[in-house]
């Protein structure tokens, strides 16, 4: 049975990415020419191969009020899934759509962008300290 993806992902949430195919693909700007969809990952799902991305695929959910919770009912927008195969990570350096390979340097694994630039991985719960600021601190 072949899985819908691997649970390992190369994109990570809070990496800025680019639409290369899909609905988004296709938005144009006021001068008619097609503007593909820029964003943040505000959410992935590695092992079935889905990111949300902010602010775009917007889907309407309808709501149902519950009062025991204080929940307004309605109709609220929210992103829907899309396939990670249809985005790509914006190079740092380029702003280009761009593949990402992992290196070891200086005892930490990166990952380095075609263009040769360090991608950095942005944690959103806080920040983990590296090896060397660590030695920095302790030094």
């Amino acid at each position: 049975m072949k899985t819908a993806g691997t649970a390992k992902s190369r994109i990570k949430r809070g990496d800025q990415v680019v639409f290369i195919s899909g609905r988004e693909f296709n938005r144009y700007d006021a001068d008619g020419k097609r503007q593909p969809f820029r964003g943040k990952v505000i959410e992935v799902d590695a092992r079935n191969g889905k990111v949300k991305v902010e602010g775009a695929m917007l889907m309407k959910r309808h709501r149902k009020a519950v009062p025991q919770l204080n929940q307004e009912g309605g109709i609220k927008e929210q992103e829907a899934w899309v396939n990670i195969s249809n985005v790509a990570l914006i190079d740092p350096k380029t702003g280009k759509p761009t593949r990402v390979k992992y290196e070891v340097r200086d005892g930490e694994k990166v990952r380095i962008a075609k263009s040769g630039e360090i991608v950095p991985i942005i944690n959103v719960f806080g920040k983990k300290e590296s090896k060397a600021e660590k030695e920095e601190d302790a030094g």
